[in-house]
Protein backbone atom coordinates (compact mmCIF):
# COMPACT_ATOMS: atom_id res chain seq x y z
CA UNK A 1 0.00 0.00 0.00
CA UNK A 2 2.85 2.40 0.77
CA UNK A 3 4.43 1.60 -2.61
CA UNK A 4 1.16 2.30 -4.43
CA UNK A 5 0.78 5.61 -2.63
CA UNK A 6 4.41 6.51 -3.31
CA UNK A 7 4.01 5.66 -7.01
CA UNK A 8 0.84 7.71 -7.19
CA UNK A 9 2.59 10.65 -5.55
CA UNK A 10 5.59 10.57 -7.90
CA UNK A 11 3.59 10.45 -11.13
CA UNK A 12 2.41 14.08 -11.12
CA UNK A 13 5.83 15.33 -10.07
CA UNK A 14 7.31 14.34 -13.42
CA UNK A 15 4.77 16.54 -15.21
CA UNK A 16 5.06 19.65 -13.05
CA UNK A 17 7.96 20.72 -10.92
CA UNK A 18 7.48 22.03 -7.42
CA UNK A 19 9.01 25.46 -6.98
CA UNK A 20 10.05 26.35 -3.46
CA UNK A 21 9.30 29.76 -1.99
CA UNK A 22 11.52 32.71 -2.85
CA UNK A 23 11.59 36.17 -1.26
CA UNK A 24 9.56 37.28 -4.33
CA UNK A 25 6.78 34.71 -3.90
CA UNK A 26 6.69 35.38 -0.15
CA UNK A 27 6.30 39.11 -0.92
CA UNK A 28 3.47 38.43 -3.40
CA UNK A 29 1.63 36.14 -0.97
CA UNK A 30 2.06 38.66 1.88
CA UNK A 31 0.44 41.32 -0.34
CA UNK A 32 -2.40 39.02 -1.44
CA UNK A 33 -1.33 38.99 -5.10
CA UNK A 34 -2.68 36.17 -7.27
CA UNK A 35 0.07 34.75 -9.48
CA UNK A 36 0.83 31.75 -11.66
CA UNK A 37 4.09 29.82 -11.26
CA UNK A 38 6.04 28.99 -14.42
CA UNK A 39 9.28 27.03 -14.03
CA UNK A 40 11.41 26.49 -17.13
CA UNK A 41 14.88 25.15 -17.88
CA UNK A 42 17.27 28.04 -17.29
CA UNK A 43 19.77 28.57 -20.10
CA UNK A 44 22.81 30.79 -19.43
CA UNK A 45 22.48 33.97 -21.57
CA UNK A 46 19.12 32.70 -22.92
CA UNK A 47 17.29 35.72 -21.56
CA UNK A 48 13.64 36.47 -22.09
CA UNK A 49 13.73 35.01 -25.59
CA UNK A 50 14.50 31.56 -24.18
CA UNK A 51 11.99 31.71 -21.31
CA UNK A 52 9.26 32.98 -23.67
CA UNK A 53 10.00 30.17 -26.12
CA UNK A 54 9.89 27.46 -23.44
CA UNK A 55 6.71 28.83 -21.85
CA UNK A 56 4.98 29.50 -25.17
CA UNK A 57 4.34 33.19 -24.49
CA UNK A 58 5.05 36.35 -26.48
CA UNK A 59 8.46 37.76 -25.49
CA UNK A 60 6.91 41.24 -25.43
CA UNK A 61 4.85 40.05 -22.41
CA UNK A 62 7.92 38.74 -20.56
CA UNK A 63 9.29 41.54 -18.39
CA UNK A 64 12.95 41.79 -17.51
CA UNK A 65 14.03 43.28 -14.18
CA UNK A 66 17.14 45.45 -14.58
CA UNK A 67 19.08 46.88 -11.65
CA UNK A 68 20.68 50.17 -12.66
CA UNK A 69 22.23 53.13 -10.91
CA UNK A 70 22.38 56.87 -11.38
CA UNK A 71 25.50 59.06 -11.43
CA UNK A 72 25.57 59.04 -7.61
CA UNK A 73 25.52 55.20 -7.60
CA UNK A 74 21.96 55.19 -6.20
CA UNK A 75 20.29 51.94 -7.32
CA UNK A 76 16.98 51.72 -9.15
CA UNK A 77 14.98 49.04 -10.91
CA UNK A 78 13.75 49.29 -14.48
CA UNK A 79 11.09 46.88 -15.77
CA UNK A 80 11.25 46.47 -19.54
CA UNK A 81 9.59 44.37 -22.25
CA UNK A 82 11.71 41.31 -23.02
CA UNK A 83 12.05 42.29 -26.68
CA UNK A 84 13.13 45.88 -25.97
CA UNK A 85 16.16 47.61 -24.47
CA UNK A 86 16.32 50.61 -22.15
CA UNK A 87 17.33 53.98 -23.58
CA UNK A 88 19.30 55.10 -20.54
CA UNK A 89 19.44 58.66 -21.92
CA UNK A 90 15.62 58.86 -22.13
CA UNK A 91 15.25 57.23 -18.72
CA UNK A 92 17.71 59.64 -17.06
CA UNK A 93 15.88 62.64 -18.55
CA UNK A 94 12.48 61.36 -17.36
CA UNK A 95 13.55 60.61 -13.80
CA UNK A 96 15.59 63.81 -13.42
CA UNK A 97 19.14 62.46 -13.11
CA UNK A 98 22.23 63.13 -15.22
CA UNK A 99 23.03 59.54 -16.08
CA UNK A 100 21.72 55.97 -15.66
CA UNK A 101 23.74 52.84 -16.33
CA UNK A 102 23.44 49.13 -15.55
CA UNK A 103 25.03 47.99 -12.29
CA UNK A 104 27.86 45.48 -12.38
CA UNK A 105 26.46 41.98 -11.64
CA UNK A 106 27.97 41.81 -8.15
CA UNK A 107 26.59 45.28 -7.29
CA UNK A 108 23.14 44.38 -8.64
CA UNK A 109 23.24 41.20 -6.53
CA UNK A 110 24.15 43.18 -3.42
CA UNK A 111 21.24 45.61 -3.94
CA UNK A 112 18.59 43.07 -4.96
CA UNK A 113 19.64 39.92 -3.12
CA UNK A 114 19.13 37.98 -6.37
CA UNK A 115 21.49 36.45 -8.90
CA UNK A 116 21.59 37.93 -12.41
CA UNK A 117 19.09 35.92 -14.46
CA UNK A 118 16.94 35.44 -11.36
CA UNK A 119 16.27 39.05 -10.35
CA UNK A 120 12.73 39.90 -9.31
CA UNK A 121 11.42 43.35 -8.42
CA UNK A 122 9.52 41.74 -5.53
CA UNK A 123 11.16 41.06 -2.17
CA UNK A 124 14.46 42.82 -2.92
CA UNK A 125 17.09 43.13 -0.22
CA UNK A 126 17.08 46.95 -0.48
CA UNK A 127 14.07 49.12 -1.24
CA UNK A 128 14.73 50.85 -4.55
CA UNK A 129 12.63 53.11 -6.77
CA UNK A 130 10.98 51.08 -9.54
CA UNK A 131 10.30 52.38 -13.05
CA UNK A 132 8.15 50.48 -15.52
CA UNK A 133 7.95 50.95 -19.28
CA UNK A 134 4.45 52.39 -19.76
CA UNK A 135 3.50 49.87 -22.48
CA UNK A 136 3.81 47.01 -19.98
CA UNK A 137 0.89 48.44 -18.02
CA UNK A 138 -1.34 48.12 -21.12
CA UNK A 139 -0.92 44.33 -21.36
CA UNK A 140 -3.51 41.88 -19.96
CA UNK A 141 -0.94 39.68 -18.19
CA UNK A 142 2.83 39.69 -17.81
CA UNK A 143 5.47 37.08 -16.96
CA UNK A 144 8.21 38.34 -14.65
CA UNK A 145 11.00 36.71 -12.67
CA UNK A 146 9.85 34.99 -9.49
CA UNK A 147 13.17 35.28 -7.67
CA UNK A 148 15.11 32.35 -9.08
CA UNK A 149 16.76 31.45 -12.36
CA UNK A 150 14.35 29.38 -14.43
CA UNK A 151 11.20 30.64 -12.69
CA UNK A 152 8.70 33.26 -13.85
CA UNK A 153 5.42 34.31 -12.27
CA UNK A 154 2.46 35.57 -14.26
CA UNK A 155 0.58 38.53 -12.80
CA UNK A 156 -1.66 41.42 -13.74
CA UNK A 157 0.53 44.43 -14.68
CA UNK A 158 -1.44 46.62 -12.25
CA UNK A 159 0.46 44.84 -9.44
CA UNK A 160 3.58 46.76 -10.50
CA UNK A 161 2.05 50.16 -9.78
CA UNK A 162 -0.32 49.06 -7.02
CA UNK A 163 2.00 46.96 -4.87
CA UNK A 164 5.47 48.14 -5.92
CA UNK A 165 4.59 51.77 -6.57
CA UNK A 166 6.36 51.56 -9.94
CA UNK A 167 6.44 54.83 -11.86
CA UNK A 168 5.58 54.63 -15.58
CA UNK A 169 8.28 55.86 -17.98
CA UNK A 170 8.80 55.76 -21.74
CA UNK A 171 12.35 54.60 -22.36
CA UNK A 172 12.00 51.53 -24.60
CA UNK A 173 14.00 51.07 -27.76
CA UNK A 174 13.88 48.07 -30.09
CA UNK A 175 16.75 45.58 -29.66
Amino acid sequence: MVEAARGHYNAPMSKSRHVSETPATQFLRRHGVAFGEHPYDYVEHGGTEESARQLGVDEHHVVKTLVMEDEQAKPLIVLMHGDRTVSTKNLARQIGVKRVEPCKPEVANRHSGYLIGGTSPFGTRKTMPVYVEAGILELDRIWINGGRRGFLVSIAPSVLTGVLGAQPVQCASVD
